[in-house]
């Protein structure tokens, strides 16, 4: 397995800070955070939530943004390489992290992991998707200079789904028939890397 994380100054700082914060509440907050890892752009906690947090675990507002984003950073990390819960203990233990808040991120990624990385997957990582693709070929047989002429070309219409609205945009391509060929073994060549991924 990887090293999933490396003990940089503001890892060690958040270390710290997650090794001051009360047994009773630390489970809950990770917790929370697992409950919200596979949402993009959506904070775990809202303005109200961090300011009540912030009383309760007896930090100011910077500590407690480093201390959230470290443990959504070492969940993500976990999700990532899928890790083990030994191998999630064991690289935790290693950034000198005390062993009740290992047990408790274990615990909760040990219940919770599988659930989350299957979110994970389903999310997209693009705004836009492809809905549908319309084609047509065409054949054009003469122009003002020349009459004999025989000029393959075909047109794609790509329907594209923006994340959060529910109309399609169009996207029109035209391809001459050496240009067709040349996109189609580039999409023989992504589908070779793709399919030696997984």
């Amino acid at each position: 397995m990887a090293l999933m994380f490396t003990s940089t100054p503001s890892i060690k700082k958040a270390v710290g800070l997650i090794n001051e914060v009360d047994q009773g509440k630390f489970p809950l907050v990770v917790s929370r955070i697992l409950q919200k890892l596979h949402l993009k752009d959506e904070h775990t906690f809202s303005e109200d939530e961090e300011e009540k947090l912030q009383t309760t675990l007896g930090m100011s507002g910077q500590d407690l943004e480093l201390l959230l984003q470290t443990l959504e950073f070492f969940l993500h990390q976990a999700a990532y390489h899928t890790a083990k819960p030994a191998v999630l203990s064991q690289q935790l233990s290693q950034l000198g992290m005390d062993q009740s808040k290992v047990d408790a991120i274990v615990e909760s990624w040990t219940t919770n992991g599988r659930d989350v990385v299957q979110k994970l997957r389903q999310r997209t990582l693009m705004p836009n998707q492809l809905a549908d693709i319309n084609w047509r070929l065409n054949l054009q047989m003469a122009q003002s200079t020349e009459t004999k002429q025989k000029l393959p070309n075909a047109l794609f219409e790509l329907g594209v789904h923006r994340e959060g609205q529910d109309d399609k945009e169009r996207i029109r391509v035209e391809f001459t028939h050496d240009e067709l060929y040349q996109f189609y073994n580039q999409l023989e060549t992504i589908q070779k890397q793709i399919d030696g991924l997984s």
